[in-house]
Formats: structure tokens, sequence, C-alpha cells
């Protein structure tokens, strides 16, 4: 049986202007209870050394990961290292979601939506 996906909320300092309309604790614990995750927090800013660090030791366990955050296309940039170290691909392992400008409700939806993608063998 595979494992569930992970989830990890990437908050930008918890300063970025782009999560200002969002309760990212309300959010990130919506996703741990509500959705058939494996795990679900919030990391302060995966982009910097030490975030680098905690993704190279985090994904020694071949975890695949969703992580919310910001473009998706700047994810995949910032994180490859990490993956790739890990034996992992941002391609494949990773599903970047950028969560960005949106509420509480809609962030979760999007995250729902993919995790529901997932269950059925969409993604």
């Amino acid at each position: 049986m595979e494992s569930k996906y992970g989830f990890i909320m990437c908050v930008c300092t918890g300063k970025c202007p782009g999560f200002s309309k969002m309760d990212m604790w309300d959010f990130v614990n919506r996703i741990r209870v509500e959705l058939p995750v494996e795990y679900a927090f919030i990391h302060p800013q995966l982009c910097e050394e030490d975030g680098d660090r905690f993704l190279h030791d985090f994904l020694q366990a071949k975890r695949k990961v969703i992580i919310g955050a910001c473009a998706p296309s700047m994810q995949k940039k910032l994180f490859r290292d990490a993956f790739s170290k890990a034996g992992l691909s941002v391609d494949t392992d990773l599903i970047a979601l950028d969560v960005r400008d949106m509420t509480t409700n809609e962030a979760f939806d999007k995250v729902a939506h993919v995790v529901e993608s997932i269950d059925k063998g969409e993604k």
C-alpha cells in the first residue's frame, strides 16, 4: 500500500502579504484533521538554508509531499536540489500549490481537491 502524501505549509516567515487573508493555523489544522494525509505542519521558510537542511533530512524517508506556498515553478526551482539529494524528483514526488491570496476556506478547498485527485489515482 502506498503511503499517503504529507502536507507542508511554507509561510514565507509569516509576514508575506500573500497570506494575509488566511488563518494559517486554522488552515493547516483543518488539513490535518479533515483530509486523509499522513501529517500536516507549518515551516517558516523552506527556501532558506535551514529549510533546505530540513527537507534533506525529512525526505530521506522518501515521502511524497504537497507543499502549499508560493508559485509552483518557484517551488520546483527552490526545492529541486533537496529532492534530488534524497533520490526524489520535484516532478513526481512534489505537488506544489500556490495558496497565496486565498482565504482559509479557498486554500483548504484547493488542497482538498488535490488530495481527492490523488485518492482517485489522478496524480
